[in-house]
Formats: C-alpha cells, sequence, structure tokens
C-alpha cells in the first residue's frame, strides 16, 4: 500500500471531481500505462478502484476522476468530500484494460466518465503516432469533463463529441461508426452498460472478433443475473484442504474472510478484476462482466465477489 495526501481538488464538470493524490514518503510512484486503475482505500473502510486521468507526467502524483452517482453505494459520495489535505492509501497501479500492440487503427468510445481511461489511450496513442479516434458521449457538455482540455489538445481533429441534449451534435451512431471500420480494428470502449453492449453486439454482427473488442465496466449491468437463482455449495481451498459452505445469502469473499482467508476485494460487483482467482477443480457460475467469453468457456478463473458454483464444490487456488 501506498500513503497518499490529497493534494489538490477540482471540478471539472457537473457532479465530477478530479483529485490530485501526491506521495507522503516516496519521491515516484509507480510507473504506469494508460487504462490503469488505482483502489483508493477511503476513510470509511471501503474500496473503491479508480481510474488514473493522464499518462504519468508527474512523478510524485496520481489523478482520478470520480463522478458522483446518488445509487451507488457510498463510494463516490465519500470521494467527493474528501478535501485538500487530507490523508489515504492506495494500491500501486493494476491495469486490467491496456492497449494492444496489435491493430491497424484503435477507435475510442467513452460515455460519460468513461473518458477517464480513455483520455490517457488517446494521449499514448497520439504519442506512438498510432491511428485512433476518439468519440464522446455524454448528455451535455455541462456533464462531460475534460471537454476543453480535448478541444485544444494535439489530436483534437480526431474527437467527436457527441451530447445527446445539445443540437449540431446528438448521439452516436454505433452502426454507422463500425460499419466504416476495418475488421482488424481495436475497439475499445468504456461507459454505461447500455452502450458498451450496444457496441459489442454490432461489432460482433459485423464480423469483428471478440479479442478485438475491449470493454471496462464502471458498475455490472442492472438485473443481469437477477433470474440466477442461489444456491448452496461448498468451496475447497487448495493450499489447505480446508472445505467451507457458502450459503445462497453469502458471497465466496465474505465466507473466505470470515475464516480468515483474504482476497483483495474491490467493486464487489465483478467489474474490475481485483479478486480474480484460479479455479483449480469444479465449474464456476460466472456473474462478472471483467472475464472473456474465452475465459469464462475455460472455467479456469473466477471472480469471487459475485460468481458462484455450477458443481457442488468449488476448488480454488489460494
Amino acid at each position: 500500500m501506498i500513503s497518499v495526501i490529497v493534494a489538490e481538488r477540482h471540478i471539472e464538470a457537473e457532479g465530477i471531481v478530479r483529485l490530485v493524490f501526491q506521495a507522503e514518503e516516496v519521491s515516484r510512484l509507480p510507473e504506469y500505462e494508460a487504462g490503469a486503475h488505482i483502489d483508493v482505500h477511503l476513510p470509511s473502510g471501503r474500496i473503491r478502484p479508480y481510474s488514473l486521468c493522464w499518462l504519468q507526467e508527474a512523478a510524485a502524483s496520481y489523478q482520478v476522476a470520480v463522478l458522483k452517482t446518488p445509487s451507488s453505494e457510498g463510494g463516490s459520495e465519500e470521494m467527493h468530500r474528501l478535501s485538500v489535505g487530507e490523508k489515504l492509501t492506495i494500491s500501486e497501479p493494476k491495469n486490467h484494460f491496456s492497449l494492444s500492440d496489435a491493430g491497424s487503427k484503435f477507435v475510442l468510445v467513452a460515455g460519460g466518465i468513461g473518458i477517464v481511461p480513455l483520455l490517457a489511450m488517446a494521449q499514448q496513442l497520439d504519442k506512438t503516432a498510432r491511428p485512433f479516434e476518439l468519440h464522446y458521449c455524454a448528455r451535455s457538455s455541462q456533464n462531460a469533463a475534460f471537454v476543453d482540455w480535448l478541444t485544444d489538445s494535439p489530436f483534437a481533429d480526431k474527437v467527436q463529441f457527441h451530447f445527446s441534449q445539445e443540437s449540431g451534435s446528438g448521439r452516436l451512431d454505433c452502426v454507422h461508426l463500425l460499419s466504416q471500420q476495418a475488421l482488424n480494428t481495436r475497439l475499445y470502449v468504456c461507459g454505461p452498460a447500455g452502450l458498451i453492449q450496444q457496441l459489442e453486439s454490432q461489432a460482433l454482427s459485423f464480423g469483428w472478433s471478440q479479442d478485438y473488442v475491449h470493454k471496462e465496466y464502471f458498475s455490472a449491468p442492472e438485473d443481469a443475473h437477477e433470474a440466477l437463482e442461489n444456491t448452496v455449495f461448498s468451496i475447497k481451498i487448495h493450499s489447505t484442504g480446508e472445505v467451507l459452505e457458502v450459503a445462497p445469502e453469502q458471497t465466496i469473499t465474505e465466507v473466505l474472510e470470515a475464516h480468515g482467508v483474504f482476497i483483495p476485494v474491490s467493486c464487489e460487483e465483478g467489474v474490475c478484476g481485483t479478486c480474480q482467482t484460479a479455479v483449480v477443480h469444479g465449474v464456476p457460475e460466472h456473474r462478472d462482466t471483467f472475464l472473456s467469453e474465452r475465459e469464462r468457456a475455460s472455467g479456469k478463473l473466477i471472480m469471487p465477489c459475485c460468481s458462484r458454483a455450477k458443481t457442488s464444490m468449488l476448488e480454488l487456488d489460494i
């Protein structure tokens, strides 16, 4: 864990705050690449993942931008209450949404606060002179962060704004956008579940490989697994042989924690990948939005914060 202090606080748009975390005890924070996030340990004990805004420029600071979400469990509201001078701990950067080295072109699509990881991607692609275009969707320019910066950026000609409530802009036409791209174009999308699912479905219908569609959810789709019934199953800890029962109202991580087995957990809804665990035996019932279809089909990984078991027992590599 890294000790940091809130060095700056800026309002970037309606309901969006940008926080600058400065290292307390080290002169240089660990390096990261576009798409990386950090886990922020909040004063309440909550742990929440937030994408890093920019390519790393200042060696002793990280920046995140957070949308205040009334429907959240309190993490975003707590982030908005942080003031300059407060001390926190954060994790080292993790990257489950990194840019590929392959691809003739990159199409970046951001929905609302989903602009944050794509902002750094656009900088990295511009810096390495790789072809790309960035599409930024929001209700209005007042709801969108970094509009002025993007408008004046070195790659402003590659940025298109889609503000659904403003004339002269309008909603993104996903069919038109994807129909103009070659099949070896890389699609990176981050934002609301509806936007991600629409783009992914359209890309696959045009013949794109699943491997060329990259997505990052900020929250799990509503009612994604509402119809699934929770049943009792057991988990076996591979390193000790201990067997634990998971009741219908419990998650795997809750059971493990209750028995003194720690797995890092952040989002608690299968979005961020923090708790990813290997499966030794048994068949997982995947309820996450993080793993690819290929990873799910392999049965070798599980997100224990939300997923369950199809078999009576799952043996986990812990």
